[in-house]
């Protein structure tokens, strides 16, 4: 399993349209990508423009070759690319330790 990490910042002013409408590409869109795990999108409380987005994907291939190079992610940038003030920082993770209560 591989975390996707996107630091993202929005236009000032724009956070409850933001909100809808990540929230509807992630549940309309991303959600039919393969190898698509789950998702959590956190939003920053001293910088309300920042939003942090975590995906997890079945293989690193499954988001930077068959999403990113596929249709969904224009579907899903004509929803939410309008709302970025530039681009999101995208990384990738493995999972080195967790605790067994979450």
């Amino acid at each position: 399993m591989v975390l996707e990490i996107a630091d993202i910042r929005i236009q000032p002013g724009q956070q409850a349209a933001f909100d809808e409408a990540i929230q509807r590409a992630l549940a309309s869109v991303v959600s039919r990508a393969r190898g698509f795990q789950g998702f959590k999108v956190s939003k920053c409380i001293e910088t309300p423009e920042r939003y942090v987005l975590q995906i997890l994907w079945e293989t690193l291939e499954d988001h930077t070759v068959a999403f990113r190079q596929g249709p969904l992610f224009a579907q899903w940038r004509a929803i939410v690319g309008p709302f970025f003030a530039g681009p999101p920082l995208v990384e990738h993770f493995d999972l080195l330790a967790e605790s067994a209560a979450q």
